[in-house]
C-alpha cells in the first residue's frame, strides 16, 4: 500500500546551510527565498527563527537519506 502523505525533508539540492528553509519551501510548494526571508524575521524579532530552524534540522532527514531506504 502507497503512502500518499506529503513528508517534511531537508533539501540537499536547495540548501544554504542546512536544507531547512529549501525543505519547508518544498513541503509547502513556495519560493525558498520567501521561507528564508520569514525565518529570518523570525530571527530578528525574537529567537523563534532560530529554535524552529534548529529543531528541524535536528528533526527533519535529508531527502536522499529516504530514497536510499
Amino acid at each position: 500500500m502507497e503512502n500518499n502523505y506529503k513528508r517534511l525533508m531537508r533539501s540537499t539540492t536547495d540548501r544554504r546551510i542546512a536544507g531547512v528553509c529549501g525543505g519547508v519551501a518544498k513541503y509547502l510548494n513556495v519560493d525558498p527565498t520567501v521561507v528564508r526571508i520569514v525565518f529570518l524575521l523570525a530571527l530578528l524579532f525574537g529567537s523563534l527563527g532560530f529554535w524552529a530552524y534548529l529543531i528541524i534540522w535536528l528533526a527533519a532527514p535529508e531527502d536522499n537519506m529516504i530514497e536510499k531506504q
